[in-house]
């Protein structure tokens, strides 16, 4: 029994019936940019979200960045963050000409340590990025009142959370700004790379939407440096059958995880729910002392898992000059230990059973 990462060849079985006449119906349309389902997944996920504004762009690492120049972040600007993420969630930071400011994680949540973070911070800090790394949100209370306190933007990554709820809020949509992304493995995926950009603030989507559409407020009149980033037509039609079914897929993801969490009690560290927020899970990440035993049993036994994040951002090449100084215990440690296992709306409880079987095995 081969187990993938994630099924997305059971998925597209599932949702075969849908997907294909809806493609078919904006094929023959031939409108293929701007057109009406981007439009109604704007407005969808927008109320979804519970935001007054979704724009939708190329990918994750677009919305970020397109975020990042609303906000007016240049040369100069500090953003604190975390460097158990992505690179998108640092470089897009880079390529404003800012410089991340990267602040150690909770060793549970594997999210931002809120008890140093007001440390970090400068008279150059421009704005917070909080990760909810994994689907697990962050505690967004504390840093809200941290931003206001020092005149701060919060800027949600949401791109491994969407469907998570804090606070009453849906992820992305409690600080200025929230980023998701519908890479294929996402909660909410498309059938290529997508991204959404949410926000309450009208100038900001305003200056969102300029920014996207090559800094145009007026068709071949150019305000500002843009860029080319939309979200196409085939795909938004894929995510408006997809959003339909998010909250039923995400509640699945939990089921399995409660799964996971009882048969696997005891014998390896696993995911922290802190109650601030519902949890999602986008990865079920373990940690253990014998990690690289466990991801050789698995691999042996046709068993799909994966390390995220193997090298954290302040050890990467690309921020060697920059950060080459930098130490993050909790970080570091997290990274060394951490293991990813199958997790997937339609993962069936026998194969949960297989997947801690091998486990079991290797380390009792």
């Amino acid at each position: 029994m081969n187990i993938p990462m994630l099924d997305l060849k059971a998925e597209y079985a599932l949702l075969r019936d849908e997907i294909e006449p809806a493609v078919t119906a904006a094929l023959a349309a031939c409108q293929y940019i701007g057109g009406p389902n981007v439009k109604a997944f704007e407005a969808e996920a927008a109320t979804y979200a519970g935001v007054r504004h979704a724009i939708s762009c190329a990918s994750g690492t677009d919305a970020l960045l397109i975020a990042l120049r609303a906000i007016g972040l240049g040369p100069g600007d500090e953003v604190i963050t975390t460097a158990f993420t992505f690179v998108a969630t640092a470089s897009t930071v880079v390529m404003c000409g800012g410089k991340p400011v990267f602040v150690d994680i909770n060793p549970r949540t594997f999210n931002l340590d809120l008890d140093q973070v007001e440390a970090a911070i400068t008279p150059r800090t421009k704005a917070i990025v909080p990760v909810h790394l994994f689907g697990q949100p962050v505690h967004l209370a504390p840093l809200k009142a941290l931003c206001e306190k020092h005149g701060l933007k919060l800027i949600e990554d949401a791109a491994q959370s969407f469907g998570a709820d804090y606070a009453g809020r849906m992820s992305g949509a409690y600080g200025d700004i929230g980023c998701t992304s519908f890479y294929p493995s996402k909660n909410l995926s498309a059938f290529g790379d997508g991204g959404l950009m949410m926000t309450d603030d009208d100038q900001l989507a305003a200056e969102m939407r300029v920014l996207a559409s090559h800094g145009s407020r007026v068709r071949y009149h150019h305000h500002v440096l843009g860029y080319n980033s939309r979200l196409d037509e085939i795909q938004a039609v894929i995510l408006r059958v997809k959003l339909k079914r998010l909250d039923h897929f995400n509640n699945r993801r939990r089921a399995v995880a409660d799964s996971y969490n009882q048969l696997l009690a005891g014998l390896v560290e696993t995911p922290f729910a802190d109650g601030h927020g519902r949890h999602v899970y986008h990865q079920y990440t373990i940690l253990s002392d014998r990690r690289d035993l466990i991801q050789k049993v698995l691999t042996d036994a046709g068993i799909a898992c994966a390390v995220y994040y193997p090298v954290p951002l302040h050890r990467q090449e690309m921020f060697a000059a920059t950060h080459g100084q930098v130490t993050l215990p909790v970080t570091e440690s997290v990274a060394r230990h951490c293991l990813s296992l199958p997790i997937s709306p339609l993962l069936r409880e026998e194969q949960v059973r297989r997947i801690v079987g091998v486990m079991r095995q290797a380390l009792t």
